[in-house]
């Protein structure tokens, strides 16, 4: 019976951490058009957008976790920095500058390439995960539907003239988040959620002051606070989109690994879609649903034939390396607790 409990608490374990990855993911989603609506009608600015939304962040977050200062050693407070600049500073001032640029859809889906670009980074750092054909493949229709997509902004939509350039930023975001997930793999085993989220958004915000220097202005708080909707996005933005969603997306990270909670990201660009044409009324050709759908369509071949690979190939090798890695990773926490 108590093996049936545990099993049965496992599972059940494993189950809410996917489903707390696709809450974070909608939240994302949703976040695109919140960022928007701040420097469209609220007159922010992309750094003050960021700004403003971590600040009030942070300052929730102190909150529930505030009794651990710093990491354990100076290389994993270093991480932590390259975490607030991978999917803070950087990440958002980037994001948010290609939503001036290009379609909102168009940013949250390109950024959405996450997933592949997680599967080519650990396969360049760990050499028994290197990508297979099935991701090859995956990563060759993406990139059709990418260059489609940019077409797309060239050529303009129905009721929007977009700008490569925006895409190419939503792209290197891509990029960034990719890194921030690698990292998360190594925190994860030392550090729990709320301390690597907390940590996160304080360097991120240190990380974005000298972008606050490069403008000729900063708005003032008053001004900021002034109109209701300002003052709603940016509650949702700050509790919703930043603690809520970096914390789920933390805990998916270290209870079902890197690489497949990114394939959460393909809600992504489905949810900003939807969210952009209802409330920016925002046109898109035949060619960008073209290439929204062959971006999509790749980052699932990727996944699909890969395992399909690795099961004709070693049925039983996937399982084994997986565990092996987990009961390293928990080795090596069990050898952190007993040193401190």
């Amino acid at each position: 019976m108590k093996s049936l409990s545990k099993a049965s608490t496992s599972a059940f374990s494993v189950i809410s951490n996917h489903i707390g990855g696709i809450i974070a993911v909608i939240f994302w989603g949703l976040s695109f058009v919140s960022t928007k609506i701040l420097m469209d009608d609220g007159g922010m600015t992309p750094t003050e957008a960021y700004v403003y939304r971590f600040t009030i962040a942070y300052a929730l977050i102190w909150f529930f976790a505030h009794k651990r200062f710093f990491a354990n050693n100076v290389r994993d407070e270093l991480l932590l920095l390259l975490c607030g600049l991978s999917s803070g500073s950087i990440y958002f001032i980037t994001e948010n500058t290609a939503l001036q640029f290009t379609l909102t859809s168009n940013v949250a889906l390109l950024s959405a390439t996450s997933p592949l670009v997680t599967i080519l980074l650990v396969g360049l750092i760990y050499r028994s995960e290197r990508p297979g054909m099935g991701v090859v493949i995956g990563s060759i229709v993406a990139f059709v539907g990418v260059v489609l997509v940019i077409l797309n902004s060239m050529s303009g939509g129905v009721q929007f003239e977009g700008n490569p350039f925006g895409d190419l930023l939503a792209l290197a975001t891509a990029v960034l988040w990719a890194v921030y997930s690698l990292i998360l793999r190594r925190l994860n085993v030392y550090y729990d959620a709320m301390f690597i989220t907390r940590k996160t958004f304080f360097y991120g915000l240190i990380t974005a002051i000298p972008f606050l220097f490069l403008q000729p202005s900063i708005m003032s708080p008053e001004t900021a606070f002034s109109k209701p909707i300002v003052v709603f996005n940016l509650v949702f933005l700050a509790l919703g989109a930043s603690i809520i969603s970096f914390f789920l997306w933390a805990r998916a990270i270290e209870k079902v690994g890197a690489v497949v909670a990114n394939n959460y990201m393909y809600l992504q660009p489905v949810v900003a879609l939807i969210a952009s044409v209802i409330l920016f009324h925002e046109g898109i050709t035949f060619l960008g649903i073209s290439g929204f759908v062959l971006i999509l369509l790749g980052l699932w071949l990727g996944d699909y034939l890969q395992a399909r690979m690795n099961r004709r190939v070693a049925p039983s090798k996937p399982a084994r390396t997986q565990n092996a890695e987990y009961g390293s990773e928990k080795e090596a926490k069990l050898r952190k607790c007993n040193t401190k």
